[in-house]
């Protein structure tokens, strides 16, 4: 069972909301920007909780001027 920090708390909480309404790409500052978080506070934690999240997948989807994570319901 994974332990998550509050940040981590937030932004699952963000990814879930945002999926259920069909969204499913995202980059780390699109995210930060909405939950008050930095790009970088988001990016260190995204590849940990797609390791960890059992009810989400998240995957690196691609890398261009920054990485989009495409977030699908696990």
């Amino acid at each position: 069972m994974a332990t998550y920090t509050d940040e981590d708390r937030r932004i699952l909480a963000y990814l879930y909301d945002s999926v259920s309404r069909g969204d499913r790409y995202f980059r780390s500052k699109q995210i930060a920007d909405q939950l008050g978080l930095t790009a970088k506070q988001v990016g260190v934690r995204l590849p940990r909780l797609a390791e960890e999240s059992e009810d989400i997948d998240i995957e690196k989807w691609s890398r261009a001027k920054s990485t989009t994570w495409r977030v699908t319901p696990g």
